[in-house]
């Protein structure tokens, strides 16, 4: 019998440490950070918003969910966590090979490795950049046309999203200069909203009516929502130690000190001003807080997440309800769900506090060499928290007007006025709620579009009155 045998040398696999838990936990954080944007965003938008936009709001998130992942595994991962290209990127290339992933992990511009192999690690990393964009489309609700939101998906994680990651995680310049930014205030959240306000006036305001009158459809599935979210977080923060450590364990504790106190002041400020506690304005306050801790979450004290919470649930209530209602600018952008308030105001408040509150301690746990912030004498750290923060800003106000633009000649950034009166039933020929008879749609149950001969024989048949003759058309059907 012939020798079939050769001589493959095989490629190193990763396994896993007799009480190995990084992994485990990696994953773990990896779905319910998922969880947090389907279905968790998802269904805050789909019941915050009016409701003939709730099936549009919801199906803005599952596409960007999706358009991202396959973005990802094809050109941005690399981008932003591979071998250093530019001081500002990463060499693009696909993670689609068996090999690569079932290999150890490493982030070698940042000379990271983690104990998980690679695949874990980018569908880690993809949730964070997947809820970026689902985060910036609460800007655009109510009027953007979906097919520009397909092709924008893509091309701003490629030229923007991947820019953020790697400078400031996957090693480049910002990394390698000490900004810290723990689990995205800057990279996620102050992107997602620096962009979604000038994207909101690069595409244009909704109709002045919807603007006017925008009442949300469904509070209590928002707060689902809201819910998802917040519990979600604890994957958010927690899984950014790459490891089920010490420091896990403080930045998800941190990470709920921050948001309940966010929430109580925030709420405290609505009983004042508007005399009563407002369920909207507790999910606004709870999105501040979350969103303020997380540059700080595992570098921080509890009594320094408690003082994140005051400022997260009071700088950005001044901003949405003083400065947001009285500004000419705000009234010109509309930005549909205050996403600059909530994460660009919050996002950049949490960067700088960050700068004051990190604890050597902390920093040491997370690994890394800063020595701590302001209260331990390094006040240095401000200053480099402010260069983070103007730079993200700075290169979003960059290319998210430029991609829309270009965008622009290929497809309308807006719905039509026509589309705009409708709403879901236009821009996706579906509608959220079948709240008549078998199902079918609101405006046929009211006789607003034509009925078919079967429509009006079931009437008859039921002993109800037959719409007059010039109410409505019947139209015959095969």
């Amino acid at each position: 019998m012939a020798d079939n045998t050769t001589n493959v040398t095989l490629p190193e696999y990763w396994t896993p440490t007799a009480s190995n838990a990084d992994n485990a936990w990696q994953m773990t954080a990896a779905t319910v950070v998922a969880l947090q944007s389907i279905p968790g965003l998802a269904v805050l938008y789909g019941g915050i918003v009016k409701k003939k936009w709730a099936v549009n709001s919801a199906f803005m998130s599952f596409y960007a969910f999706s358009a991202v992942l396959i973005t990802w595994v094809l050109i941005a991962y690399k981008m932003s966590f591979g071998a250093q290209w530019i001081p500002i990127l990463g060499i693009p290339g696909t993670v689609l090979t068996i090999d690569y992933e079932l290999s150890p992990n490493s982030i070698p511009a940042a000379n990271l490795y983690p104990d998980m192999p690679s695949s874990t690690m980018v569908y880690f990393q993809f949730v964070f950049a997947a809820i970026t964009l689902v985060i910036m489309s609460g800007a655009f609700l109510g009027r953007m046309n979906f097919a520009a939101w397909m092709i924008f998906v893509p091309l701003w994680l490629i030229f923007s999203y991947s820019v953020g990651a790697f400078s400031l995680w996957g090693g480049g310049w910002g990394f390698q200069m000490g900004i810290l930014d723990y689990s995205g205030g800057y990279v996620i959240h102050l992107s997602s909203g620096t962009a979604g306000f000038i994207g909101a006036w690069m595409i244009g305001p909704r109709l002045k009516k919807d603007r006017e009158s925008f009442e949300p459809n469904n509070i209590v599935l928002a707060l689902v929502g809201a819910g998802l979210l917040w519990t979600g977080w604890n994957g958010f923060n927690g899984g950014d130690p790459y490891s089920a450590n010490a420091d896990a364990g403080a930045a998800v504790l941190n990470t709920n000190i921050a948001t309940a106190m966010s929430l109580l002041t925030w709420m405290g400020l609505d009983m004042v001003y508007f005399k009563k506690p407002s369920v909207i304005g507790a999910i606004q306050g709870m999105i501040t807080g979350l969103v303020a801790i997380t540059p700080a979450a595992g570098l921080v004290a509890g009594w320094g997440a408690i003082i994140i919470g005051l400022v997260s649930g009071s700088i950005p209530w001044v901003s949405m309800n003083v400065a947001g209602k009285k500004w000419k600018l705000f009234e010109y952008v509309d930005d549909c769900l205050g996403v600059v308030h909530t994460h660009a105001v919050a996002g950049f408040l949490g960067g700088i506090l960050t700068g004051i509150f990190s604890t050597t301690e902390g920093c040491a746990a997370f690994a890394c060499l800063n020595p701590g912030g302001a209260i331990n004498g390094n006040g240095r750290q401000v200053y480099l928290q402010l260069i983070g923060a103007l730079f993200i800003i700075g290169w979003n106000l960059f290319w998210t007007p430029l991609l829309l633009w270009l965008i622009s000649f290929v497809v309308p950034l807006r719905m039509s006025d026509e589309m705009l009166e409708v709403g879901d039933d236009a821009a996706h020929g579906e509608e959220a709620y079948a709240l008549f008879g078998d199902g079918q749609k609101a405006l046929e149950a009211q006789h607003l579009l034509p009925l078919s001969a079967s429509d009006v024989d079931l009437t008859i048949a039921k002993g109800e009155e037959t719409p007059a003759k010039e109410e409505v058309e019947v139209v015959e059907t095969a």
